[in-house]
């Protein structure tokens, strides 16, 4: 009994010694993974912060910059139609494109966690009166043109979400969009682009809750009707959910810059063009008579002129900043803008494919006459 007591004594021991060994190896083995983990952390760290501060030194010295090729590098003089209008598109055009560059890098982030199919199944699954709301915060962080929103519309009908839901967020998608809001906060400043916003989401909301209490699902095309027959309004999607790392949503904040900043550069290079010729050509106070706050026939006008248009945001702001800058009211321009960009004929088209006339007369009369109200009152404010 000794004896077999020492042997497994003498081999406990043994196991011991070997664990012993085992565990300052695994240890060490271990480290260089947590090493790498905590470097490619601070590389990323670092490298934001880097590319930071290199936008923020540019930004801050783009006026210097613009007066500098103007006056100095280009035979153009102070004072001068040519000399304005080449100051201010030199100034405008990369001061929106790098504020379009930034804030659509976060926002892409932030959408990385709002896959369409994950976005169908919360508005479809939520109350009505929460899924309005939800649905005019994505379309703020949806940069889509009016024509560019039917699609994602169409799919959240045949998804099953309320019909005046969706109406929510095809008003916003095109209106109160992230590229909207940094031209408005470049070019005129937070207070402008945030009542903006606000009554931006009035309008759209107010839109949605309209159409859905009228209870007008009998105007959708007979096609839509027999795809949403079998989708009650608390549809959930079966969806499956991925894990997304940081470096995913990274990536996809860059993707996010390379689709829509490549895609709206040439809008917002003609648009501002169009904006420096009038900001150098046309004079001081000449649009006040026409569209002038004294003219109280000028919003509702301006609004009617500018449904049948079609432009996106990036086209129309700069356009927007040079009337303003030759005597227009704000309310009046504001409210011309929100028409061309809210509603077109190119998108009635559209969603005549889905929708009755009589459906789309009703969505066309609601968001002008809610676009009208907040001309007037950005009149009375500003």
């Amino acid at each position: 009994m000794n004896k077999e007591k020492d042997l497994v004594d003498k081999k406990s021991h043994t196991v011991q010694q070997l664990e012993m060994e085992v565990q300052p190896e695994e240890t060490a083995n271990s480290l260089p993974i947590l090493d790498d983990s905590l470097l490619e952390k601070v590389r990323y760290l670092f490298s934001g912060t880097v590319l930071l501060a290199a936008w923020w030194l540019v930004y801050e010295n783009l006026l210097g910059f613009s007066r500098f090729v103007t006056y100095h590098m280009l035979p153009l003089h102070e004072g001068t139609h040519l000399g304005a209008t080449t100051e201010f598109f030199i100034y405008e055009v990369p001061k929106v494109l790098l504020l379009l560059t930034l804030i659509v890098f976060f926002v892409g982030i932030i959408r990385s966690f709002f896959t369409p199919e994950r976005t169908r199944r919360i508005l479809a699954g939520s109350r009505e009166s929460i899924g309005h709301v939800l649905a005019g915060l994505l379309g703020v962080v949806t940069p889509f043109c009016s024509c560019s929103a039917v699609p994602l519309f169409m799919g959240f009908l045949t998804a099953g979400v309320p019909l005046g839901v969706t109406f929510s967020f095809l008003v916003t998608a095109p209106m109160v969009n992230e590229v909207a809001l940094v031209l408005l906060f470049g070019l005129f400043g937070w207070k402008v682009a945030t009542l903006y916003m606000v009554t931006g989401l009035f309008v759209a909301l107010t839109t949605g809750v309209i159409i859905g209490r009228l209870r007008m699902e009998r105007h959708l095309e007979d096609w839509v009707l027999e795809l949403t027959a079998d989708k009650p309004a608390t549809a959930q999607l079966e969806i499956e959910e991925e894990r997304v790392s940081w470096e995913e949503r990274v990536r996809f904040g860059i993707d996010a810059v390379k689709d829509i900043v490549l895609k709206v550069w040439p809008y917002v290079t003609i648009g501002i063009a169009v904006g420096a010729g009038i900001h150098g050509y046309v004079p001081e106070n000449f649009l006040a008579g026409v569209m002038g706050k004294d003219a109280w026939w000028a919003v509702p006008v301006a609004v009617l002129i500018g449904v049948p248009m079609y432009s996106n945001a990036a086209g129309i702001i700069p356009v927007v900043q040079a009337l303003l800058s030759k005597g227009a009211a704000f309310g009046t321009v504001l409210a011309f803008m929100m028409a061309v960009i809210a509603i077109s004929t190119p998108e009635a088209i559209i969603l005549r494919k889905v929708l009755k006339l009589r459906l789309i007369a009703v969505f066309i009369g609601v968001v002008t006459v809610g676009i009208i109200a907040v001309g007037y009152l950005f009149n009375i404010v500003l």
